[in-house]
């Protein structure tokens, strides 16, 4: 068995183990109350790192009563099983799909927009849904870009993510395929040259991965980011702005610069969606738009990520910019001693 299944098949999935970890000071009973409903899973590389850095990792993995507790946000917040136009495939935007072929991730977070479903019964994904998922693909025309997603693909054996790329790259106006992948945060050492020599054949082809906090940027998600850059990859990251987690501007600077390094352009900075049981993960957008402000300027522009808010209901992706422009016109003012824009906050209130 390989390395990475050794790791994964060997995770924490209960109260009573998580209990053993001397170092994670749970209540078992609220544990056991919280995994009925959403699972966990914390595989002992990333437990290693909540070893080491403690709560901003804790926060994401561990289990909390308060995700029952919340009665603010909603079971599906993207509308994404109204948007699905056959199982696991979701036709939101014009020319592109999600389509999700996996039911699992290396490990369960606890913000996850999909965390009603994944891990859980409610997710079935079979031959016979990839299939229907594929022959929707085929049949319209207008979708040019496929985005596979889940779960986590990168955990389905290399065979079967095989056949799925293959078969979607057959397609003739399918034009670009995306992935969305934890595994290089979560499990990096499933990024194996194996895997890398699959994924290669099928350009053009993107990674987005998901990095929140800067104690992820170990020495192996880097080896793993580096083979995937290595095989003609890009990759991009897709952080969660999260309450006690990330919600500074020098976190988010050490984790954009970080990613940088690692050949990783971060790609969004997302506004926490409206998923119940995350409520207590979730920032004002004031709080994210103040952020922004604070990077904008100080730091390479490759290293800023579009802060956006995936407005709940199905309506899309919706970028939160800092507005510098105050007026258009004559009464905008010039520096004259630099002849530049001078630029003007004006504070938003979504």
């Amino acid at each position: 068995m390989e390395d990475w299944k050794v790791i994964l098949h060997n995770s924490i999935s209960t109260a009573d183990q998580l209990a053993d970890q001397d170092y994670i000071f749970t209540q078992p009973d609220s544990i056991r109350d919280v995994c009925k409903k959403y699972p966990m899973r914390i595989n002992q590389y990333y437990l290693n790192l909540i070893k080491e850095h403690g709560s901003p990792l804790l926060l994401q993995a561990v289990p909390d009563i308060k995700e029952l507790k919340d009665h603010v946000c909603l079971d599906d917040p993207l509308a994404e099983e109204r948007l699905s136009k056959t199982a696991n495939l979701v036709h939101k935007y014009p020319d592109r799909v999600l389509f999700l072929v996996s039911s699992r991730c290396a490990m369960y977070c606890r913000y996850c927009t999909r965390k009603r479903m994944v891990g859980t019964k409610q997710m079935q994904i079979t031959p016979e849904t990839i299939s229907r998922g594929i022959e929707y693909i085929q049949d319209t025309p207008a979708v040019r870009e496929v985005l596979l997603s889940g779960g986590d693909p990168l955990l389905l054996e290399d065979e079967e993510l095989d056949s799925i790329l293959s078969r979607l790259h057959r397609i003739e106006h399918v034009e670009v395929i995306r992935i969305g992948t934890k595994v290089p945060c979560t499990l990096p050492m499933r990024i194996t040259p194996k895997l890398v020599n699959i994924l290669k054949k099928y350009h053009p082809l993107y990674i987005n991965t998901h990095f929140n906090h800067p104690a992820e940027l170990t020495d192996e998600a880097r080896k793993a980011c580096n083979l995937l850059a290595d095989g003609g990859i890009p990759l991009g990251c897709q952080t969660v702005l999260l309450r006690n987690i990330n919600d500074d501007a020098q976190t988010l600077k050490a984790l954009f610069l970080g990613l940088l390094k690692m050949r990783v352009k971060p790609y969004y900075l997302f506004q926490c969606d409206l998923t119940r049981g995350t409520n207590h993960f979730r920032t004002s957008t004031r709080s994210g738009i103040s952020i922004m402000r604070q990077l904008i300027g100080t730091i390479s522009g490759m290293a800023i990520p579009t802060y956006a808010l995936d407005a709940p209901h199905g309506k899309g992706k919706i970028p939160l910019t800092p507005q510098y422009i105050r007026n258009f016109g004559k009464e905008l003012e010039f520096d004259n001693y630099l002849g530049e824009l001078c630029l003007y906050p004006e504070e938003l209130d979504y």
